[in-house]
């Protein structure tokens, strides 16, 4: 039920970006200016999700993501019914508000009813909603934004919200709120330079992650020339990143989160430091695309693991900054990587993107502390 919520918001997440022509055409506005729903998202995103946390850290854990999800449905029907830009902007934040309570409290809540031996399963578990949004949800949205217009894509991210809200309600097990009215108990676990340096870890490790994916089109240009080979390419990256995330949350509860990620991260920069040898046709493109998808997503399930076994009671505040962390490299990667593109071209961004890996993992290795 947690994983099928995160469905709703990671397709959310998602789908905007390959509606943004219509959103443009619909709007009167440019490609440019539509663009800025996703930059509204992340941001409010990023910003809303410690703040949301903290102040529903008393609340029961099934009141807080029925309430989420309320709030993202909400925000995504004024995204549909909104007449004008300035309106449809205003709805992304609200939207943004209500998965980023969700997705860091659908975490939090799966660490704590799985207990410690299932930890990473049961988180990896919620993330395969995430992931499957990617490789199911962005697309059948974008198709039936095609097909029937933008607002219908909109409406139907509404209606996953709503479907999914009414089965938590029902359905998961009890879970009290960690918070006793006491802020500064709450936030405890940012006292802890542990949980601090792994929260600047995950910042520059996901930067690293998502240099190459925001700008895979320009990276294995020769390989797709153009053509619907891209689309090939994404959705090879999507299914591969499922079955690396699966995958991660096992061995995290098998070997411990740390020495994972810290095996994963290398791995991924020595991955992203060979994909110029494979940029060159389709085929070494596909089998490149199957290495760097499943280890990038075999770091987003030992690294939230990492952060809750060290945050203890606080996991509900830390899982929503690690889901800040995550939103900020992501802009990051669109700015770094512009620059990157502009000075070195785009067999370039591989490099610093193995290079911050490389020093993502060193500090996880000897200034994070272990868990």
């Amino acid at each position: 039920m947690l994983a099928f919520g995160a469905f709703a918001v990671g397709t959310d997440g998602f789908v905007v970006a390959g509606l943004l022509p219509a959103v443009a055409t619909s709007l009167h506005v440019t490609v440019a200016a539509a663009g800025q729903l996703v930059t509204v998202f992340s941001a409010s995103y990023a910003v809303l999700a410690p703040v949301l946390a903290a102040l529903t850290a008393s609340w029961p854990r099934r009141r807080v993501l029925v309430t989420a999800l309320a709030v993202f449905a909400a925000g995504n029907a004024i995204t549909a019914l909104a007449p004008s830009y300035g309106l449809v902007l205003g709805s992304r934040a609200v939207a943004a508000a209500g998965a980023a309570l969700f997705t860091a409290t659908a975490s939090a809540t799966a660490a704590l009813l799985a207990g410690e031996r299932e930890r990473g399963r049961a988180i990896s578990f919620v993330m395969l909603g995430v992931t499957s949004s990617l490789v199911l949800g962005a697309p059948l949205g974008t198709l039936i934004g095609d097909l029937a217009g933008w607002r219908t894509a909109m409406w139907l991210v509404t209606a996953l919200g709503l479907l999914a809200a009414p089965a938590i309600w029902l359905r998961l097990p009890g879970a009290a709120g960690r918070g006793d009215g006491d802020l500064r108990a709450f936030l405890a676990p940012l006292r802890d330079r542990r949980v601090v340096t792994l929260l600047g870890v995950t910042v520059v490790a996901f930067t690293g992650i998502y240099l190459p994916y925001t700008y895979v089109s320009e990276i294995f240009a020769p390989a797709w020339a153009g053509g619907s080979g891209l689309a090939v390419l994404l959705l090879v990256y999507g299914l591969s990143g499922t079955a690396g995330n699966l995958t991660a949350g096992h061995l995290a509860d098998r070997h411990g989160p740390r020495r994972v990620v810290v095996t994963v991260m290398l791995a991924l920069a020595a991955a992203f430091a060979l994909i110029p040898l494979g940029r060159g046709t389709f085929g070494t493109a596909v089998v490149t695309i199957v290495v760097v998808g499943f280890l990038s997503f075999s770091v987003t399930t030992p690294q939230q693991h990492l952060v809750i076994s060290l945050a203890g009671p606080g996991a509900g505040l830390v899982t929503s900054l690690y889901q800040s962390a995550v939103y900020l490299a992501v802009s990051l990667s669109g700015g770094v990587g512009a620059l990157a593109l502009e000075a070195w071209g785009a067999a370039g961004l591989p490099y610093l993107a193995a290079v911050l890996m490389l020093a993502a993992a060193a500090t996880n290795a000897t200034r994070a502390g272990r868990a």
